[in-house]
């Protein structure tokens, strides 16, 4: 690719602006969150363009927005935010991508790094052997069409009522867990064949399940009420989507949005933005089977929170209860939701496209738990295998400008082709030995796709989104032990 060569208005340090005269036919500007020194490789990457392209769509408001994590997707970048006016705005499967609510959870727990560093061989073992991961892994959970059906409408409160976690999971966890107006009517047979024996699986690619040790705290107070309390306290973090189900989701209704594009005569500088009003029947049927798909992976991840409990139980010779596992939050990365916002000083009813973004509502939302309202969302950022996660917190500021939005990991600068030329899977093992990452995975060649060079550095997105106020940094984890599919 050749270097973008469009013009982007610095506005501050870390803001950096696409005039809406870049292109004939966006509505909005663009605006981009980076660093002066991550200017470069987003511009090799063209991804200004589609930050651009994205500005076409109807009814968008305010900017079509990129973080810093931003990358080459689908339609949209990978990192991007943009929210449609209900009344006239349309809905983008783009805007979401194919792993529908790709998303992470935390739990903490009242162990040491000294009291995990002697077990975490056996621990990851364990964790590797009861959580099935890789691509087309098939889970522990079996069920047919009918229990699909419930599990599609009912997400994490699916398990929840099975016995996978607790009730309180669900206080902690974006929506509850279960995003309103799924219709499994709307979901082909297909889709619900692929998605049945996934049910509680870790999936391939990037998906991991993280053992991490708190190495630094930002804001102790912050910290404290998520349960964050002393440098090298034991974290789990669990990073997993609704798997071959949402792939499939977001195929069939791709496919639908491509006519719907011609039939409501809407004009498109990239046919991958396929889309439909979002009041229109293909757009209502799109979100009642997205919804399907974030359900799925809610549960999806409540099963397996659930089950790295019962191994730490196993291992420690404790109840979860007194290991303190309780969750700190769960995060959707990938999801299109109605919401309110201000934009011009007018409250619209709005459809946020997140891809690759994650909500940041600040302190006193009245979508924020109750413990969390003195301090707003907790942001989880997960990084690469190799360097570091934070977690963060929701900001006023990202309410008034980013639609409650930030970043969302560490973002890809190599694609997994030449991620996999440029280091080999044995290698990887090595160098995360090395740092005293203990790993195991299904598949040792791919965990090249996956080595720490294959992305930007997460501390240098997070630094970016905390200076810009669109989220605030609270803590940091290192990795200790990594399980991947």
């Amino acid at each position: 690719m050749t270097r973008w060569q469009g013009q982007l208005i610095k506005v501050d340090d870390y803001r950096w602006k696409i005039p809406e005269n870049y292109k004939a036919g966006m509505r909005v500007p663009g605006l981009i969150y980076a660093s002066n020194e991550m200017l470069e490789s987003i511009r090799e990457e063209q991804t200004p363009e589609q930050v651009a392209n994205v500005a076409f769509l109807p009814g968008i408001v305010g900017y079509s927005l990129a973080m810093p994590d931003i990358h080459w997707g689908y339609g949209f970048p990978i990192g991007g935010v943009a929210a449609m006016d209900m009344k006239d705005g349309v809905v983008s499967p783009g805007g979401v991508g194919y792993d529908i609510n790709c998303g992470v959870r935390l739990l903490r727990t009242n162990l040491s790094e000294a009291e995990v560093r002697p077990k975490i061989g056996q621990l990851i073992n364990e964790l590797f052997h009861d959580i099935p991961s890789g691509l087309g892994s098939e889970g522990k959970i079996k069920i047919d069409q009918k229990e699909m059906a419930r599990l599609m409408v009912e997400g994490a409160r699916w398990a929840v009522k099975r016995g996978f976690g607790y009730e309180e999971d669900l206080d902690v966890t974006e929506e509850g867990g279960c995003l309103s107006g799924a219709d499994p009517g709307k979901v082909s047979d297909k889709a619900v064949k692929r998605g049945m024996p996934q049910a509680g699986t870790l999936g391939s690619g990037n998906h991991f399940l993280e053992i991490q040790v708190v190495k630094e705290i930002f804001d102790p107070y912050i910290a404290s009420i998520m349960g964050i309390t002393e440098i090298g306290q034991i974290l789990v973090l669990v990073h997993t989507g609704s798997r071959g189900f949402g792939h499939q989701v977001c195929t069939d209704h791709l496919r639908v949005m491509e006519e719907a594009v011609s039939k409501y005569g809407i004009k498109l500088p990239d046919r991958q933005l396929a889309c439909a009003p979002v009041e229109s029947k293909e757009g209502r049927d799109y979100l009642a089977a997205m919804a399907c798909a974030a359900n799925y992976a809610w549960a999806n991840r409540q099963c397996i929170a659930h089950w790295a409990r019962e191994i730490f139980s196993k291992v420690f010779g404790k109840t979860p209860e007194q290991l303190s596992m309780k969750q700190i939050y769960d995060v959707a990365h990938n999801i299109a939701k109605i919401e309110e916002h201000t934009v011009d000083g007018r409250k619209l009813k709005v459809c946020v496209h997140r891809k690759g973004a994650t909500r940041a509502f600040p302190p006193r939302h009245k979508d924020v738990p109750q413990r969390y309202q003195k301090i707003g969302q907790p942001v989880l950022v997960p990084g690469d295998m190799g360097r570091c996660s934070f977690i963060a917190a929701g900001t006023d500021r990202a309410m008034a400008e980013s639609f409650g939005s930030t970043c969302h990991g560490a973002g890809r600068v190599l694609s997994r082709g030449a991620a996999k030329r440029s280091v080999r899977g044995r290698d990887v093992v090595q160098e995360l030995e090395s740092k005293g990452i203990t790993v195991r995975a299904e598949n040792i060649p791919s965990l090249a796709e996956e080595a720490s060079q294959a992305y930007k550095d997460v501390t240098e997105i997070i630094e970016v989104v905390h200076k810009a106020g669109i989220s605030k940094k609270v803590a940091m984890a290192v990795p200790m032990g990594v399980i991947k599919g």
